[in-house]
């Protein structure tokens, strides 16, 4: 099948980082936007790709891939545009690609009728179109929720060479195929919300399965239930970054085309009766019933996110740069950057004057999360990062401002001065 894609929808420069005020330049980040339709999109009614891609000269290392469940296409594409996936992807110099897949997804699930090959092919587009050949070839992080989950393990089963590691949210349907050795090199995070959930979707089913299967194997997979949640409900974006974090330390660099094995030396073991976990190393016992993660770090997240249904951020967020203010008429207008934390996003930020709060960005709730009801980012056009205020009195001002992180932490406060 060959496909054709849209022109150039959009191409802008990231929300996160736009020039700073002091007139020192950085490389751009990149949203790029395709669209199919007609008989190049067999698989949905049409189909829209949303793809961030750092700024910088670095070769990218790999692609997040966000897949949504049956129905969740109708909040579009948002997290090309999520400051908290930018940050985390920045950090390992990785693409975020998103799909919103219009249709019956019974049949989109489904990689080979055409949503892999329309995948791969957006990817070399998308290459060639900014000049990053290495996007066509650059291994996977696979996020999928429901019938995304179910494609994810399609993708697993099918391209598993391919894949980095893979978070399967609530799969549905409870497939029945095999997984290859080459699937069993993959780490793999399953999440379900209890027996008798979403029933006829059967999704504790196909975690279960999954599950005994892989591990039957040997394979770093591990499973999760969030008591008291649904089929849609979770916080699991905190549990899979710490999880993809510590697969991409294990599995990078690519070497002669191959992604690297999980080392046995650092690989801990997780009982999900008691949530105790603990090295494999050592351990002699029966492996297959435990869970099995990449290193100690995933462990203790799963160990978190297990018995809290969350994983909290501990660490304060980056510190807002280039702050700027400067006399309009009869109002001061001060104007930041900031990134976002990788941990934990952005909550807000408080503007300071001589010590003293004079406003608060946004003015009530998040400058920017995502709703647990399948992660979609909320607003993917958060506010701008300035604010206006009246001209303080005297000669000199002290400027200062704090980022806040989804958790509650502050930044250290920046500070200018104005005369």
């Amino acid at each position: 099948m060959r496909i054709r894609l849209s022109a150039f929808v959009l191409v802008l420069s990231s929300l996160a980082l736009s020039l700073p005020l002091s007139g020192a330049t950085q490389p751009r980040d990149t949203v790029l936007r395709y669209t199919l339709r007609g008989n190049d999109c067999t698989f949905a009614e049409f189909a829209e790709y949303g793809l961030w891609i750092p700024g910088g000269k670095k070769p990218l290392r790999g692609v997040i891939v966000l897949q949504h469940g049956c129905t969740m296409e109708m909040y579009g594409i948002t997290r090309p545009y999520d400051l908290q996936y930018q940050a985390f992807a920045r950090k390992w110099n990785l693409a975020i690609l998103e799909t919103a897949l219009y249709g019956d997804c019974g049949l989109w699930a489904t990689p080979e009728t055409g949503s892999a090959e329309a995948l791969i092919k957006v990817l070399v587009k998308a290459g060639n179109d900014v000049g990053r050949k290495e996007l066509a070839s650059v291994p996977w992080l696979i996020w999928g929720h429901s019938g995304g989950g179910f494609w994810t393990l399609a993708m697993l089963r099918d391209y598993p060479e391919r894949i980095l590691a893979a978070v399967s949210y609530s799969a549905a349907w409870d497939p029945k195929w095999d997984y290859s050795p080459e699937a069993a090199r993959v780490p793999l995070l399953l999440r379900h919300a209890g027996e008798g959930d979403f029933g006829a979707g059967l999704c504790a089913e196909t975690a279960y399965h999954t599950f005994a299967k892989l591990r039957a194997e040997d394979a770093p997979v591990s499973i999760v239930c969030n008591i008291g949640e649904n089929h849609n409900y979770t916080k699991l974006r905190h549990m899979m970054l710490p999880f993809f974090e510590s697969a991409l330390r294990e599995r990078l660099p690519v070497k002669e085309g191959r992604l690297g094995d999980v080392d046995p030396s650092h690989t801990w073991l997780g009982d999900t009766l008691t949530f105790e976990v603990f090295p494999e190393r050592g351990f002699s016992g029966v492996k297959t019933g435990f869970c099995r993660f990449p290193d100690e770090a995933s462990a203790r997240a799963w160990k978190e996110f297990a018995t809290t249904n969350d994983v909290l951020d501990r660490t304060a967020p980056p510190q807002p740069r280039g702050i700027a203010a400067r006399v309009e008429g009869d109002s001061l207008v001060v104007k930041w950057n900031a990134e976002a934390d990788a941990e934990s996003g952005i909550s807000c930020f408080n503007v300071y004057i001589d010590g003293k709060a004079v406003a608060r960005i946004p003015e009530s709730g998040e400058y920017q999360s995502f709703h647990t009801n399948g992660d979609n980012t909320m607003p993917a056009d958060p506010p701008r990062m300035e604010v206006r205020l009246p001209v303080p009195l005297g000669k000199k001002a002290h400027i200062c401002v704090e980022n806040v992180n989804q958790a509650g932490l502050t930044s250290r406060a920046n500070k200018t001065i104005i005369l």
